[in-house]
């Protein structure tokens, strides 16, 4: 059967994910994903939630997941080729992660070809990855590699067999996409529809306008 993954992308509060996530508790969830910001919020959840927690966000860099080790605020790292710096980084976080009994999977953040050839090629050594792969791909149109996207076969992409990561860029379709973003300009990636003004940075400098708050005369000068 179908298992459930759900990301708000740090969306929700902490207790917005905390009920959310005791509603969803009796699903097949593989893990629930970034549903708050931050290791204090994400370590309150998982001691009051029976979901395993994920992240690509929190735990990206190796001091974070030492942190993480010593006080565990998540349970499955998602290894990302881009945010922890390559394949060879990726390995040794999935080994660290192995020796202290965490979860690992293969992140997607809608990677093109090149970017996803890395990630086929990391899921391929890993013998702890116990959790199928993300993808984004098929939600593609178009890539900008030699021969178009990759073709999926029941369900999966073939890891690359050439040299090197085994695709090759196509110039061509590079410089008309490219044209086409200056044209078009980017697109609303990570936005909530259902608050146009709201954009997930952090910190987070929408709380107050403190710019237009009154500064009290503390008698000082």
């Amino acid at each position: 059967a179908d298992t459930l993954r759900y990301d708000p992308n740090a969306a929700l509060s902490v207790e917005e994910a905390l009920r959310f996530g005791q509603a969803i508790s009796d699903l097949r969830n593989d893990y629930f994903e970034d549903p708050t910001w931050g290791l204090a919020g994400m370590r309150r959840l998982r001691e009051k939630l029976s979901i395993p927690l994920a992240t690509n966000t929190i735990v990206i860099d190796f001091e974070q997941l030492a942190t993480n080790v010593r006080d565990p605020a998540v349970d499955v790292i998602l290894l990302d080729t881009t945010f922890w710096g390559g394949i060879r980084a990726c390995v040794r976080a999935a080994q660290i992660c192995d020796t202290f009994g965490l979860g690992i999977a293969v992140h997607s953040s809608g990677e093109l070809g090149i970017q996803l050839a890395t990630m086929l090629h990391l899921g391929a050594v890993l013998p702890n990855l116990v959790f199928t792969a993300d993808a984004h791909y098929h939600h593609l149109a178009d890539d900008i590699i030699i021969g178009g996207k990759m073709p999926y076969e029941n369900g999966a992409i073939a890891v690359p067999e050439a040299p090197g990561l085994g695709v090759e860029l196509d110039r061509d379709k590079l410089a008309t996409y490219a044209e086409l973003y200056r044209s078009l300009g980017g697109y609303a990636y990570d936005r909530d529809p259902g608050r146009p003004g709201w954009y997930p940075l952090l910190p987070n400098t929408n709380f107050a306008d403190h710019l237009n708050d009154a500064v009290p005369d503390l008698g000082l000068g």
